[in-house]
Formats: structure tokens, sequence, C-alpha cells
């Protein structure tokens, strides 16, 4: 690639001029996807690598007293060209020392075919699988980077998809680009986009993946792959997922404030730049630094989650989970319980789109967490308070959210191979349904099934005598107390229309409910009519969308 010009403005001496500098870096067509993560790599390697415990590391991480500090943030020692010179020249070597030329000129020479183009993406991806130390890193940090590759043959499942992109990029290779869930990742190309390559592992003993389309069934039913609405990256939105990847963590319990800085700094210039107008996560990730440490003059942290929820809506047809969680998040640090229930609710509106299976292992801990942790500590926190106990545990609003949330992952449930609702959900479940008054339960009207319609008006024709019809209504019209407002709430799956009696009634069941929500759903496998239909030849590349332009 010609790197002529990518050297000015080095070395960089503080946040601000490293802003500047990929803000130069996205002005031109092809932002150099490899010096970027080696640029951003170094950084965070710096400020976050071997600080626990010492006296800067305990200063790095206070507060900066004001937004405005931000830019003048010193990087010290200065980040250098020739050292960023060098790494570059070390991966390009690697890339193209190993890279098969028969392979790549079959490539380039014929860029509509797909076979040719399919073959290159499974080499580049074989080339950077089999360089790395033979080991798995999940969940392990700063190791999505072309730095900590480079520096210690190691990347996560992210740094894999990113550093084929960045490789077939460095060898001119077309149209090859990133494609993302919540999750996930994996490559796109084809003029259209429309061709699909795993290239990184999900779980264990995936990598024999590499290079085969996404498979179609998962593509359809699995929350991995978004129902075939993946956040499709173009070459700038590639520097977002970059940035977004950041990771401040020096510890468990302790961040880098230089790294969040340096993260909130190019977040907001790609918003500037309309980068993350259709990537919903990273506009998470920015409002959750917001919130952290406000910035003059930019909007709030409500309004980017705000925001985060509308594009997750208008241009991936509210398939993305985070968005609502990130939001639920933000409430619940802020005691907004009412507020942070409803946005639980919504993300598991999301989930019931999706059938479960054993790749949803970390949606599968959120949702956990959030039914037997944050949800049951905040109908207990209202029952402490009194002004809390008002706005929550009797409002049926409340009560509706909190079933609109099980009956979503009870949805999810429907037509997987395997369950996920055991003893350890179902007595949560109980116990914060039991903090509700029978009046404030019953003022949830949930619809009856057209069956129970039937059976309930041929009940009344038989108990109503013509004679006393007339002197019952009278008698009813002189009592006439206003009627409580009532809170309508459709319920979708078999398991939680089949306890709607049994949640609203005066004296809560505890055994009856904890049975029928523990039985064992339907276990062959069919898509639940509430899925999206997705067309097999349309998927894995620029998914069809609902968008405003």
């Amino acid at each position: 690639m010609n790197r002529q010009g990518a050297r000015d403005g080095f070395p960089l001496r503080t946040v601000g001029q490293v802003r500047q500098w990929v803000e130069a870096q996205l002005a031109t067509p092809e932002p150099d996807l490899a010096l970027l993560s080696i640029v951003v790599g170094q950084l965070e390697h710096q400020w976050t690598a071997g600080k626990v415990g010492s006296g800067p590391a305990a200063e790095s991480t206070v507060g900066l007293g004001g937004a405005g500090a931000a830019s003048g943030l010193t990087i010290e020692p200065p980040l250098t060209w020739p050292l960023i010179e060098a790494s570059v020249a070390k991966f390009e070597s690697i890339i193209r020392s190993y890279c098969d030329s028969l392979v790549l000129s079959a490539a380039l020479s014929a860029p509509e075919n797909v076979s040719a183009i399919r073959a290159l993406i499974k080499h580049v991806a074989d080339i950077i699988w089999n360089t790395l130390s033979k080991s798995h890193y999940k969940d392990r940090p700063h190791l999505q980077s072309i730095y900590s590759y480079l520096t210690g043959n190691k990347l996560d499942c992210f740094g894999v998809a990113f550093a084929v992109v960045a490789s077939c990029q460095l060898l001119e290779v077309p149209h090859v680009h990133l494609a993302l869930s919540e999750d996930h990742a994996w490559v796109v190309f084809g003029a259209e986009g429309t061709e699909t390559a795993e290239v990184t592992w999900h779980g264990k003993g995936n990598e024999d993946k590499r290079g085969q389309p996404v498979d179609i069934h998962k593509a359809k039913t699995s929350w991995l792959y978004l129902a075939g609405q993946p956040v499709v990256c173009d070459r700038h939105m590639e520097v977002a997922a970059l940035v977004s990847s950041i990771n401040p963590a020096v510890s468990a319990n302790v961040d880098s404030v230089e790294c969040g800085v340096l993260q909130q700094e190019l977040l907001w210039l790609l918003y500037d730049h309309g980068h993350l107008s259709k990537y919903p996560m990273a506009l998470g990730n920015l409002a959750d630094l917001e919130e952290i440490e406000s910035s003059l003059g930019r909007p709030s942290c409500q309004q980017i989650f705000d925001q985060a929820i509308r594009v997750n809506r208008d241009v991936y047809a509210n398939h993305h989970v985070y968005p609502y969680t990130y939001q639920a998040g933000y409430h619940y640090r802020l005691k907004q319980y009412k507020a942070a229930l409803k946005s639980w609710a919504n993300a598991a509106e999301v989930i019931k789109r999706y059938c479960y299976s054993k790749d949803d292992e970390e949606i599968y801990k959120e949702f956990l967490e959030i039914a037997n942790e944050l949800i049951p500590h905040t109908v207990k926190a209202a029952s402490l308070n009194p002004q809390a106990y008002s706005e929550v545990l009797q409002d049926p609003e409340c009560f509706a959210s909190i079933l609109q949330f099980y009956d979503g992952i009870c949805c999810w449930e429907e037509g997987s191979p395997t369950p996920v609702l055991h003893i350890g959900w179902a007595k949560p479940m109980v116990s914060t349904c039991s903090k509700f008054e029978a009046e404030v339960r019953a003022r949830v009207e949930i619809p009856k099934e057209a069956s129970e319609d039937k059976e309930d008006e041929e009940e009344e024709e038989e108990a109503e005598d013509p004679t006393t019809a007339s002197t019952t209504s009278a008698k009813k019209a002189e009592k006439n107390p206003p009627p409580l407002k009532k809170v309508y709430l459709e319920l979708h799956s078999a398991k939680m229309r089949g306890l709607k009696d049994l949640l609203c009634a005066e004296k809560l069941n505890t055994s009856a409910i904890q049975l029928q929500l523990t039985a064992q759903s339907q276990t062959d496998v069919k898509r639940p009519p509430w899925t999206t239909n997705i067309d097999d030849a349309a998927f894995g590349g620029r998914p069809k969308r609902t968008r405003r332009e």
C-alpha cells in the first residue's frame, strides 16, 4: 500500500495529535487498517500493560476534572514513526512471504470469480491462524489489534477477522469487508458484498470452518448472526470497529483513563464524519464513555443511547439486543427502575426473534444476569424505598415489563433443541412477581385465546336469567366506582400464555408456576412465526434493511 504522508504528524505526543493523525487517515478513500491497528494497539498496550499496583497507574485512573483536558493528555514516551514503520513492515513481510503467489494472482486476475476470492480469503485466514500461538484466548483483554499479533502472536476472534480484512487490503484484493454481529465476526466479499466466509472461531473446535460460507440455517435463526442483519462495514466503519474494540482495562477493577479518553475522542471523530450512523454497538460504547465523563456541547449519553436504538430499528429491523441492554444499564445505575425494566423487556422482545443454540452463550449469560440479579435487585431496592415502591411495585406497567421480559425468553426457547429455562430461572421469577400485590398484578390485562372467549360467552349465556338481568345491571350501575387503569399486554409464548391466570391470581401458586415455567419445550426445531423471513440467496452481504435515507 502507498503510505506516503502517513508519517506526517509524528511523533505523536498527545491524544489530540493522535486524533488529528487519525482524521487525516479517514480523509483518504482507503484508510490503512493495519497501520491504524498497530498505532492504536501500541497506545493501548502502553497505557494498560504492567500498571497494576504502581503509583502512576493509580494516578492515571482518576477523573480528568473536565473533558477540555482530554486532547492535551500526554503520551509518554511519544509514539515515533520508525517504531510504527518497523511494525507495519513486519506485518507486511509475514503476509506477503507466506502468501501463495498462484492463489493471489488467481484472485487478482479474476475479482469476479467467487471461488478464487474465497480460496484467497481462506488462505489468508490460514496464514493468520497458523502464525498464532497454539491457544485460544477467549475473554482475554488487549488481543484485538495487529500490534498484539506482532508482539505476542496472539489474537482474539475479532482480532483474527480484522487481521484477515487488513491483510486482504494489503494485498489489494477488492471488496473484502468485515461483518459484525454482537458476538461474532466474519467476512463478506464480492462486488455486491453478497458472499460470506468464516475466517475466525466462535467457541472451541470451529477453526476448520475457515473459508466456508456462513451456515444458512444458523444465519436465519441464530442470534449469533442476527438473522441477516449484521453490521456490514465499509473501510471507514472498519476503523470504527477497531476503535470500538479498544479495551481500557488495566485490571478487573481499574481502567486506564488515557485509553478511555483516546477511545472517546476517536469515537466522536468517527461520529462527526457519519461513520457510526449504522453502528449501534459503537454508539453504545460512546454513550457509556459519556456517562463517565461528558463532553462539552455534545449530545447527552441518554440521547446517544436513544440514537443507537433508532439505528437498530431503522437500519437493522430491530434485530440487535445490546442497544437495549446498554440503555437499561444506564437507567439501572441512575436508579430509574421503571425505565430499566422497560428496556430489559425490549431486549427480550428482540431475542424472541431467534431460536436459542449453544452458540448464544454470551447473550444467555447476559439475560441470566438480568433475570437472576438485576431485576431482583431492582424490586428489592424499590421495596425498601417509599417513593420507588410507589413508582415500581404499585405500577402495573412495571409488572407488565417483567412478564414481557420472560415472554421473550420463553419465545427464544420455543423451537430450540436446547431448553433455556431451569429452576435457577424460575425461583427468582416467582420471587420477583410475588413482590407485586394481587391488585397490581390484576391490572395487567392479557387478552384471551379465541377458544377461551368462546367458552366464556357460552358460560355467560347459560348463567344469565332474563328476569333478573335488568335488576342486576341496575345494582351494578348504582355502585359504579371508577375503574383503575389497566395495562394491556399481549403474550406470545405458549408457556407465558399458560401462566397468565396463575400470575394474575390473588395468591401466587409458586409450585405450579415453577413447574410450568421449567417444563420441557418442544424440541423439534422449527422457525417461530415471529421471526423474519430471509431469502437464502440474499443472505450474507448487504442485508435487507428497513432504512431511512
